[in-house]
């Protein structure tokens, strides 16, 4: 099926979902939007020459064949059922549900739909990511050691969610893609500043059965922007900075660290800038759900990845809490 043969509706054209609105129609298949504020979607729907359209209306029309749901995640669960139902296919933004009972239903109605259900962790469509997960399964880096992840600001305060599952679950989701398995070993830290109930600072310490150790820092109480993962293996290095210029995101270090004898050997080596395409990270995940909807394949973030993200999310705020 031609990607301009599925046409998709969003539900939710909030703060992110107006990017969904706006990226599925730069692919051509936008077809419906729909939003509780009636005047944001009159705006979208003039805008990009679509119709605004209520829930059930959208869900009761065979046309449409995909939707993208950016809802507040307590929403995700119960309308993700209701489009599994209706025949849909389904993109769902992170976290996929707040409960791991609500995301293992939200699989189960898709399979028994049979449809496709992939949730947005979207740096797992990320080019850099892309090709830096094809130099780890090509051996480039050798064996993994450790893998860390940074993702730092001033500011997207949130008064209902805290920070560990507002920033984490695309550095969770990039570093079990990476590892290849889930970790059996999850440690929380967080600190409250500005709100005695709401995390502003975080991290999560996994290791692994393979022995893989990581860790992932968040906060949005820092003085400057980083969005930096580094991974560490016995032949190489990466590191992947979203904050760099494209031709610069994704470097190589092929440094040599070892004992020899007894004795500390380190060769340094200059860094080698990876070739990406240059693809914007939304439009590549859009595209990317429409190939996986219209081919019937498994998304790297299906359900089951959703779910393992979810855990670790959990396991770090619940040790986090007992501080």
């Amino acid at each position: 099926m031609a990607l301009k043969n599925l046409p998709v509706a969003v539900l939710g054209c909030g703060h992110w979902g107006k990017n969904l609105v706006r990226k599925f129609h730069e692919l051509g298949v936008l077809t419906a939007i729909s939003d509780p504020n009636g005047e944001v979607c009159r705006q979208l729907g003039d805008a990009y020459g679509v119709e605004a359209r209520s829930i059930d209306d959208i869900l009761a029309d065979d046309a449409i064949e995909a939707v993208a749901i950016a809802s507040p995640a307590d929403l995700h669960h119960e309308l993700v059922i209701r489009s599994f139902a209706a025949g849909k296919h389904v993109f769902v933004e992170k976290p996929i549900a707040l409960s791991l009972e609500d995301a293992a239903e939200m699989i189960a109605a898709g399979k028994q739909a049979q449809k496709i259900l992939m949730v947005g962790h979207l740096l797992q469509y990320h080019p850099a990511f892309l090709k830096l997960k094809s130099l780890v399964l090509d051996g480039e880096l050798g064996n993994l050691r450790y893998i860390y992840s940074r993702r730092l600001s001033l500011g997207k305060l949130r008064t209902e969610e805290n920070v560990l599952w507002s920033f984490a679950p695309h550095d969770i989701s990039m570093i079990l893609a990476l590892a290849g398995q889930e970790p059996d070993k999850v440690q929380g830290s967080a600190g409250n500043f500005l709100q005695d109930h709401i995390s502003d600072f975080a991290s999560i310490h996994m290791g692994f059965p393979n022995g893989i150790k990581a860790h992932v820092n968040v906060s949005w109480l820092n003085p400057f922007k980083e969005q930096r993962l580094v991974v560490v293996g016995d032949k190489a290095m990466a590191e992947f900075d979203d904050c760099a210029p494209w031709s610069e995101k994704l470097k190589l270090y092929r440094h040599r660290a070892e004992i020899v004898d007894g004795v500390p050997l380190v060769e340094k080596a200059e860094a080698e800038l990876v070739e990406i395409e240059e693809f914007e990270p939304l439009l590549n995940e859009c595209r990317y759900f429409l190939e996986f909807a219209a081919n019937n394949q498994t998304p790297f973030s299906d359900g089951a990845e959703a779910i393992a993200v979810l855990k670790v999310l959990q396991a770090g705020d619940a040790t986090s809490q007992g501080e």
